[in-house]
């Protein structure tokens, strides 16, 4: 707590956002005078926090965090504290971790589930890094759900009407914004790299540079609430659905992915030859076997399965290839030494902790299980068959009988997440959409 201390001192905070992220990767929490969080006294919320669907319901298994409703202690990671710079008084917000009274982890807590692989991998003395990519649309503001989202007006008063990829005068429409999501980025040191404008209508793409994984998916939890909340300031939204916009693409989370040793800092994909090693094939053949039983994770919700269809800048199959944007898994063209595998399959809705979680657990098992992955595909990988579930009940089936992926992300972790999106699609399921109405009301 030394270090929280002085930070509250030297930016003069009187208040600090105490938060926790859920399944869904919502920031859950509680807004605490600096005199009470100074006074030590823990955090608690209900562990059922973290079984809470994204519509605001809980699972009929009550069981799933105790029967009694238990609580948990949030406790404070130090690393994470930065100023919320949007806040009218000086405001810290800090992430906490979630344990239980007698100091055990919360097992199904997301960011405890991606300690627990990265515990795998510290105990083989391997270090993996990660580079996420983050895609997301700014639209106009929609206050009718029942209404389509357009894309939002830019400096010349006018909405972009075709799609502009790579444009550097679209992404100047909106200029004022992405100054202030800079600056906002700056002051809570997220480290943002490149920024691009994608295929879609006003859909942007942010680059973050390569890092631990822990502390990249801390920043990309807390990049999403700091997009949404300056195109708020700007009279526009900025939504991170898979798919928002018929007829647009839609949104993915790539993540670069390598390999380094713990003691020498060397990449482990590349042999001294330059060539690949066993364990870069081993990783790809994990993801290319464990992923369609990710998918629940990579693709969360109903509208996630909307993106993955053929010819949409997103993938269909479980192919690799080098410099081959066409599959699930492509080898960027570097040196040896960065070599890495990009994984183009997990949605921007996904939660960012479960994501590279996920994306590591599988590549730790292919590693581990010594497997080999297929040759590379040098084709287009869209005119192949599909390999990923098309619905999230698809996948959920496959999740459910992956014990694998259950030991290595842990089994009460596996059967909170599975009952909570089971809880999520009935929900869906209950639903009349307006096609239904538009094309069989009068004509069945």
């Amino acid at each position: 707590m030394d270090d929280i201390d002085e930070f509250l001192k030297k930016h003069h905070i009187t208040e600090i956002e105490a938060i926790i992220p859920d399944m869904a990767g919502i920031a859950r929490g509680k807004i605490i005078p600096r005199s009470k969080f100074e006074s030590g006294e823990s955090m608690r919320l209900p562990q059922a926090v973290m079984v809470q669907t994204v519509t605001g319901d809980y699972p009929s298994d009550g069981g799933l965090t105790g029967v009694t409703d238990p609580d948990m202690v949030c406790v404070p990671d130090a690393s994470t504290i930065r100023i919320i710079p949007w806040a009218v008084d000086p405001t810290a917000q800090v992430i906490h971790d979630c344990v239980h009274f007698d100091g055990t982890p919360v097992e199904i807590s997301p960011r405890r589930v991606l300690r627990r692989v990265l515990d795998l991998y510290q105990a083989k003395g391997w270090k993996p890094v990660v580079a996420p990519e983050l895609e997301f649309y700014l639209v106009d503001m929609n206050k009718d759900p029942d209404l389509p989202l357009r894309p939002p007006i830019g400096r010349t008063g006018r909405a972009e009407t075709g799609r502009q990829a790579y444009s550097i005068e679209a992404v100047n429409e909106f200029d004022p914004l992405f100054e202030d999501i800079y600056e906002y980025c700056d002051v809570q040191e997220l480290e943002v790299d490149t920024l691009i404008h994608e295929v879609g209508a006003a859909q942007m793409e942010i680059n973050f540079l390569h890092g631990d994984p822990l502390n990249l998916a801390d920043r990309v939890f807390l990049f999403k609430r700091t997009v949404r909340e300056a195109a708020l300031r700007h009279q526009m939204y900025a939504t991170f659905m898979a798919k928002p916009m018929e007829g647009e693409p839609g949104s993915a989370m790539h993540v670069h992915q390598s390999l380094v040793d713990v003691h020498t800092g060397e990449n482990l994909f590349t042999r001294r030859d330059g060539e690949p090693t066993a364990l870069f094939h081993g990783y790809l053949a994990g993801l290319q076997k464990y992923t369609p039983a990710l998918m629940p994770i990579f693709a969360p919700y109903i509208n996630s399965y909307r993106r993955l269809s053929r010819f949409m800048a997103a993938p269909i199959n479980v192919q690799w290839g080098y410099d081959n944007r066409t599959v699930g898994f492509r080898i960027p063209h570097s040196g040896p030494a960065a070599r890495r595998i990009e994984n183009r399959i997990p949605g921007v809705d996904c939660n960012p902790y479960l994501a590279i979680a996920g994306t590591l657990a599988a590549g730790y098992l292919g590693m581990t299980q010594h497997l080999n992955p297929t040759e590379p595909l040098s084709s287009d990988g869209y005119r192949m068959p599909y390999q990923l579930p098309r619905n999230l009940e698809e996948g959920l089936t496959l999740m459910a009988a992956c014990t694998p992926l259950a030991e290595t992300l842990g089994e009460r972790f596996v059967k909170a997440y599975l009952t909570l999106k089971e809880t999520e699609y009935e929900a869906f399921f209950r639903v009349i959409s307006s096609w239904e109405r538009k094309h069989l009301l009068l004509h069945v």
